[in-house]
C-alpha cells in the first residue's frame, strides 16, 4: 500500500513538467512569429497591395497612413503615400479601363494591349496591326487603330512617348540599314500620324527607337518575335513630367542653311 501511494505522489510531482513544455512550445513560436515579422519586404507588400486594389476595380482601400509599425526600424510614416500619387494612380487606371473599352470595341483585343507600368499607361501595338514585315508604312487599318485611341490620350495632359520595337532578326536595306533605323521610323510615323490626323499637340509627344534591344520576351521562336515586334504608346506619369524637357518661352528657332529666316517678334 505504500509502495502504491510513493507511485501516484511521484506521478503528480511531475505533472508541472507538461505545462512548461507547453509555455516553452508557445514561446518558441511567438519568438518565431517575431523573426518572421521582422523579414517583412515592405517593397514587395505595397506592390501586394496595389494589386488587390487593381483587382478590385481601383475600389480598395489604400492606407494613407499607415502609423507606427510593430517592427523595430521600421515606421509606418516612412511608407505613406502622398495623396498626389494616389490621384495620379486612380487617374491613369481610369484612362487604361477607358482605352481597354476602345481597343475591345474595335475588336483589337488579341493584338493590342493597355497596361499599367511604373512609368505609366503602356498601349502596346504588334507589328502586324500598324506595319509589313520590314516596312515602316502604314497598313490600309493602322490608321484606324491609332485614331481610335487618340480621344482618350487628348483627355490627359500627360506627356506621351511612342516607342519602336523590333525582333532579333537582322535588316539591312538601303532605307534601313539596321534595327534602329527601322525602330525609330516607325514610331516617327505614329507622331506623325496623330499629329496629321488626330491633330495632337506635337509639344506632348516624342518618338523613340529601341532596335531589338528591348524584348518583352526571349526571341527565341517566330511567336515570341511577333511579340517583340511592336510600337508601343505610352503615357507617361505626372510625376515624370520634370524629367521631360520643357519648352523655353520666346524662344526663336534657329535658323539652317536654306530656310527662311523666321520674322523677329513684334514689340
Amino acid at each position: 500500500m505504500k509502495r502504491h501511494n510513493r507511485k501516484t505522489e511521484y506521478g503528480s510531482m511531475e505533472r508541472w513538467l507538461i505545462t512548461y513544455a507547453d509555455m516553452i512550445t508557445l514561446l518558441l513560436i511567438f519568438f518565431i512569429v517575431m523573426y518572421s515579422l521582422s523579414q517583412i519586404d515592405i517593397k514587395k507588400f505595397r506592390y501586394l497591395a496595389e494589386s488587390l486594389n487593381k483587382a478590385m476595380g481601383g475600389g480598395g482601400v489604400i492606407l494613407e497612413n499607415m502609423g507606427p509599425s510593430v517592427v523595430p526600424g521600421i515606421s509606418g510614416t516612412q511608407q505613406e503615400v502622398p495623396r498626389e500619387d494616389i490621384a495620379d494612380q486612380r487617374e491613369m487606371e481610369n484612362i487604361r479601363q477607358e482605352l481597354l473599352r476602345q481597343i475591345q470595341q474595335e475588336g483589337l483585343a488579341a493584338r493590342v494591349t493597355a497596361t499599367n507600368e511604373e512609368r505609366g499607361i503602356v498601349v502596346s501595338f504588334q507589328e502586324e496591326v500598324l506595319f509589313k514585315r520590314g516596312s515602316a508604312e502604314l497598313t490600309g487599318g493602322a490608321r484606324q487603330a491609332i485614331t481610335s485611341i487618340a480621344p482618350v490620350l487628348l483627355k490627359t495632359p500627360n506627356y506621351i512617348r511612342i516607342e519602336g520595337h523590333t525582333c532579333d532578326l537582322p535588316i539591312h536595306t538601303p532605307q534601313y540599314p539596321s534595327n534602329w533605323e527601322l525602330s525609330t521610323a516607325r514610331a516617327l510615323t505614329v507622331v506623325r500620324e496623330l499629329i496629321n490626323q488626330a491633330h495632337f499637340p506635337p509639344q506632348r509627344l516624342s518618338a523613340v527607337g529601341y532596335g531589338e534591344y528591348r524584348p518583352r520576351v526571349p526571341n527565341d521562336s517566330e511567336e515570341h518575335r511577333q511579340l517583340n515586334r511592336r510600337v508601343d504608346v505610352v503615357i507617361l506619369r505626372s510625376k515624370y513630367t520634370g524629367a521631360e524637357p520643357g519648352s523655353t518661352p520666346g524662344a526663336v528657332p534657329v535658323n539652317t542653311p536654306g530656310t527662311t529666316p523666321a520674322p523677329a517678334p513684334q514689340p
